[in-house]
């Protein structure tokens, strides 16, 4: 492992801060992006103690610098960044209609998950990082007025991101269509008198859930594109769950239909 310490310019407008160790390590593990240099803080090192991070770091062969508490808080602010940050480049998006392919040329049918424009990055990285859990194979995202995979998504997936496929895509109502024209049935996760209980639907053919944004659920353009509105039971005072909540408990219960057997 090849350590140095110098002075490093900021990042590029085509190059990002991938910070905290897990989010580090993941990134390391996936080799998706471009991996420009790894910063440690100075006393906070890799040691004997963490041979599999050191093994990583090896085998991607990026070099390791060691910076002071000021270089950390010049760098990245006030983030939560466990004294190690990882230059890289962008964020690796899939192109959709590709994926869409790949996924239908399977052995099993499609897990997908569309987020009608959540816009928080903690709910993104929550249900990014089930959407790994669970074996989801495409999520789509809107490319406005949603959040997208940056730094903070990335570490609250805990650098789940970096293993799933992600597509952006211009308007989430087409691509809806899009899945639709390819057999995939969508479900829209919404509380509404007419929506099934989540446990009474059938995932085993290829599946789309279908989560709206925090607060507007999903939109009406959304919502009429769904075959099915599923809505989860609440038996306590408040109404709802947050996105990234009740994203997993959707997730898991089509998990566990594919896990049972035939």
């Amino acid at each position: 492992m090849r350590q140095r310490k110098r002075k490093h310019a900021l990042t590029g407008p085509r190059e990002e801060w991938l910070y905290g160790r897990q989010a580090v390590r993941e990134a390391l593990k996936a080799r998706r992006r471009d991996l420009f240099g790894l910063h440690v803080r100075e006393g906070h090192g890799i040691d004997e103690r963490d041979e599999a991070m050191s093994a990583l770091i090896a085998s991607a062969g990026v070099n390791v610098s060691f910076e002071d508490a000021r270089w950390f808080e010049r760098t990245l602010g006030s983030v939560h960044h466990q004294n190690m940050a990882l230059r890289t480049g962008p964020y690796p998006y899939r192109d959709f209609k590709e994926l869409l392919s790949e996924i239908e040329a399977g052995d099993e049918p499609g897990f997908w998950l569309l987020l009608d424009h959540v816009q928080d990055p903690q709910n993104l990285g929550s249900l990014i990082r089930t959407a790994d859990a669970v074996g989801v194979h495409g999520l789509l995202l809107p490319k406005d007025r949603a959040a997208g995979v940056t730094p903070a998504a990335v570490r609250a997936s805990a650098g789940a991101s970096e293993h799933v496929a992600v597509c952006r895509v211009v308007n989430i109502v087409q691509s809806m269509e899009t899945l639709k024209k390819a057999q995939v049935w969508l479900t829209g996760l919404e509380a509404t008198p007419d929506a099934k209980l989540y446990t009474e639907l059938d995932y085993a053919c290829a599946t789309g859930l279908v989560l709206g944004g925090e607060g507007r659920g999903l939109s009406r353009l959304a919502r009429e594109r769904c075959d099915w509105l599923a809505r989860l039971p609440m038996f306590g005072k408040v109404e709802s769950l947050n996105a990234g909540v009740a994203g997993a408990i959707a997730m898991y219960e089509v998990a566990r239909q594919r896990a049972q057997p035939d």
